[in-house]
């Protein structure tokens, strides 16, 4: 009889203990899985939002064959120099009709230690298969298109033409 008791009694906490650690596994788990981005590095929900991000980051940059190159390479080139850097997650965000918002943050160090932090913002617009630099940082990564604007408009009369 005894000897019964002393079993059920240490089976209990054992039962206790398991039931916890599951528990705990399973939280980490569902925690993981709706926080934590996924493996490509994108927050996507559907095709269009995928077609607008890739038309970005596929888009020629300036010195490089691509935007997404362009911002590997420098994450690439700043940690060979031994500088702290960190590409954030590629945001996509439906704005209008055929447009989409495609956002990425920078952070890197300074030669003197100092953090910045930058976000780059480009507009997809589908339709035209078009890509326009929506902030500072990332007019400084996306060619300006040809301006052909002024070679279609004729100059004002009694205005001298050079």
């Amino acid at each position: 009889m005894a000897d019964c008791r002393t079993t059920s009694q240490s089976f209990t906490p054992r039962i206790i203990q398991a039931a916890g650690i599951t528990l705990l596994l399973v939280g980490v788990l569902y925690y993981g899985w709706t926080t934590l981005p996924s493996t490509t590095g994108t927050s996507v929900k559907n095709e269009r939002e995928v077609e607008a991000l890739s038309l970005v980051q596929n888009h020629p940059a300036i010195g490089f064959p691509t935007i997404l190159q362009a911002m590997n390479e420098h994450v690439r080139a700043m940690k060979e120099r031994g500088q702290g850097v960190r590409l954030g997650e590629w945001r996509v965000k439906h704005v209008d009709g055929q447009i989409y918002e495609i956002r990425v943050q920078l952070r890197d160090q300074s030669v003197r230690g100092q953090w910045f932090e930058r976000e780059f913002i480009w507009h997809a617009h589908l339709d035209l298969k078009k890509v326009n630099a929506a902030s500072l940082p990332a007019d400084g990564v996306t060619p300006k298109p040809p301006d052909t604007d002024q070679r279609l408009f004729s100059p004002l009369p009694g205005s001298s033409a050079s």
